[in-house]
């Protein structure tokens, strides 16, 4: 794959805060105040819009959640 067909082709890492959010019977404002990261980077993991993902931001979601890094993020097959 070339590079341009790189920065065309979106990314398949897929989010998964909304599930762990629902499993967990919490919402989105208070992750945010618990793990100290605002609601609108919050929001952009959640909705698969985030290019980059800091370990700082990863870290304090994971603590909070009680979960791995995996359980947050996973990577979806290659389109074909």
């Amino acid at each position: 794959m070339s590079a341009d067909a790189a920065a065309v082709e979106p990314h398949r890492v897929v989010c998964h805060l909304d599930r762990l959010l629902e499993e967990r019977g919490m919402t989105l404002s208070e992750l945010s105040e618990r793990a100290g990261v605002t609601v609108v980077n919050l929001s952009v993991l959640k909705n698969d819009r985030a290019r980059a993902v800091r370990f700082s931001t990863l870290t304090a979601v994971c603590d909070v959640l009680g979960c791995q890094p995996g359980d947050v993020l996973s990577i979806t097959p290659p389109r074909r």
